[in-house]
């Protein structure tokens, strides 16, 4: 049951770039498929990480970290500058958490199908990061990046390496108009992000929220005995080899909008937020670092009594999963606490998995990359494997209650709505936990007819590439692929740029054929007569480059927002190795 105030809050877009994953699609497949997505670097790569021979001569150096698709340094280096009006040398200072996630940003409104340009309402930015270790161990005290004042860091410090300055450029590269707050909390800064970012749409403080988070590890970690780090980078919570946390790189960001403004035949809903909380352990806990049991199982009773769930109606919990014993303890006798108050379950009934098994500990922004694979698990009614769990740990009791770790990919528990908790906790206490449900699916809508799709690009071999990736993306997609969708999110939900195309079509095939021609260029591919003039009109005015009213032209049409591939960034390296004093120690604090 929900409230007469329909607090709840919709998840309309999803973006993200993962070890082994550059989209959220790409990463559900991986998850699907139970790929270990954690890579063992070379010792070629680590040089050119610039890790210090100090460091790699040490046999502690944990050698293995999850890795962006481009390779070890190229998925962190590259960026998209121009796009979002930077110059070569600001692009080189600028923290590559900072990139990642304005990709991530960008990616994730144009899923939302919105363009902020054109959008009527405030839109808010809520972010948390990791440490800017780019700025630590590559330019503090590095002359190629003193930007003509050697000795004056104190300057630098003021607006390049903070966490504080992300969703200030991410409001203005964006043109975002809401609350730009940073949130951080730890590991579980990008989770309690989004309950912040919840909470402030309930509070109508704006009307579309990005929220998320970025971390960038560089494989500077030892892995000590019984301490935090795993010494092969994998993640292994709940398992008796369980050994400790290994960091990873990523980025990953949701767009947020009330239920009770989404329009049903415009809108598309990925998940429903329930319920969230945030709290902190306090003092009832072992030490400052130790998680308490208490605060943990507080915070989940407090999300689903907010969401008006019972416990036994949750069919996954994405864990927290810090692969320590003590920590991986804690968090089930939370568990257990919470699942108790609501009577005697099922054995089994609640499905017990982490994303960090897959992809590793993404730090400051592992909450959101659990979120994003709990809700791609809602919508899909399936439940990953755990890919690193292969006998429970014996001291942790796990198959005695009513969870079960899915060794292999299984449907849902449950029958009736699909509900799922994420959790997230950070060093120092705080934590965040979210109770998602499936979204209602919605009927389809007659489509046939000829249909417009216009493209845009901030260069004339990014709108080729774009061309490309729409015309593979028709020729792969499933029979529910409706150009009506396509044509209503390319009109209303991509920012408007001056290199630009036109395709008429009215059906899928057609349109990937007409693609591909426009990609090859360079003349225009005519639009079919049969089209029609309302269509010719609208193709002429945009590719002229006038500011086209769609609104008008698509007032009586069919279509919603749906997922298409993102803007292709031309990306280059923007990157400033480690002075040379610092290649030569062993490579400063893990």
């Amino acid at each position: 049951m929900v409230s007469e105030y329909d607090d709840r809050v919709a998840v309309v877009g999803l973006a993200g770039r993962f070890p082994g994953a550059d989209s959220v699609p790409e990463l559900w497949r991986l998850l699907r498929d139970g790929v270990d997505a954690v890579h063992d670097y070379t010792e070629a790569e680590l040089r050119q990480l610039g890790i210090a021979p100090g460091l790699l001569d040490d046999p502690a150096l944990v050698r293995s970290g999850g890795v962006l698709p481009g390779g070890a340094l190229d998925g962190i280096a590259g960026f998209d500058a121009d796009l979002f009006g930077f110059d070569a040398p600001d692009a080189a200072l600028l923290d590559p958490q900072h990139r990642l996630f304005l990709e991530s940003a960008w990616e994730a409104l144009e899923d939302a199908g919105c363009d902020p340009r054109r959008y009527d309402g405030d839109v808010g930015v809520f972010t948390g990061i990791s440490t800017n270790r780019y700025f630590l161990f590559h330019l503090l005290g590095n002359p190629a990046a003193s930007d003509g004042r050697p000795d004056d860091w104190e300057a630098q410090l003021a607006t390049r390496p903070g966490a504080d300055y992300l969703p200030a450029q991410v409001a203005y590269r964006l043109g975002l108009r809401g609350p730009a707050m940073a949130v951080q909390t730890a590991c579980s800064s990008s989770l309690t992000a989004v309950c912040v970012a919840a909470q402030s749409l309930l509070d109508y403080a704006c009307d579309l929220a990005v929220a998320g988070g970025a971390s960038v590890s560089l494989p500077r970690h030892r892995h000590t005995p019984e301490g935090l780090v795993s010494p092969d980078g994998r993640c292994r919570a709940f398992d008796a080899a369980a050994a400790g946390t290994g960091y990873s790189t990523g980025a990953a960001a949701v767009v947020l909008k009330r239920y009770a403004d989404v329009d049903p035949d415009r809108d598309r809903v990925h998940a429903v937020l329930r319920g969230w909380a945030v709290n902190n352990d306090g003092a009832h806990r072992a030490g400052f670092e130790a998680p308490g049991a208490d605060g943990q199982a507080a915070v989940i009773a407090e999300a689903l009594a907010r969401a008006a769930v019972s416990p036994h109606e949750v069919g996954y919990l994405e864990a927290h999963g810090s692969a320590t014993v003590v920590g991986d303890a804690i968090e089930l006798s939370a568990l257990h606490q919470v699942w108790r108050t609501a009577g005697a379950a099922p054995a089994g009934s609640c499905a017990l998995g982490t994303v960090k098994a897959n992809i590793g500990n993404l730090d400051a922004a592992s909450g959101i990359a659990g979120l994003v694979a709990a809700v791609r698990a809602v919508a899909e009614g399936t439940v990953p494997a755990h890919v690193q769990f292969h006998e429970p740990h014996p001291e942790l009791g796990i198959e005695t209650g009513p969870f079960a770790v899915p060794r292999t990919l299984r449907p849902w528990p449950h029958d009736g709505s699909r509900l799922a908790g994420v959790s997230s906790f950070g060093l120092g206490g705080s934590n965040a936990h979210v109770v998602l449900e499936q979204a209602a699916r919605p009927a389809p809508a007659s489509t046939a007819g000829w249909h417009l799709l216009p493209l845009s690009a901030h260069s004339p071999a990014a709108l080729a590439e774009a061309c490309r990736r729409l015309a593979e993306h028709l020729e792969t997609a499933g029979p529910g692929t409706h150009l009506a969708d396509l044509a209503y999110t390319l009109a209303t939900g991509r920012r408007v740029l001056p290199y630009r195309a036109a395709i008429a079509a009215h059906e899928p095939a057609e349109a990937a054929a007409a693609l591909r021609r426009a990609a090859a260029g360079p003349q225009r591919p005519p639009l079919p007569a049969a089209a029609g003039p309302e269509l010719h009109a609208a193709a002429e005015s945009w590719l002229r480059g006038e500011d086209t009213d769609w609104t008008s032209y698509l007032k009586n049409r069919p279509g919603r927002v749906c997922t298409l591939p993102a803007y292709p960034f031309r990306r280059r390296r923007h990157w400033i190795d480690p002075p040379a004093h610092r290649a030569a120690d062993r490579g400063g604090p893990a």
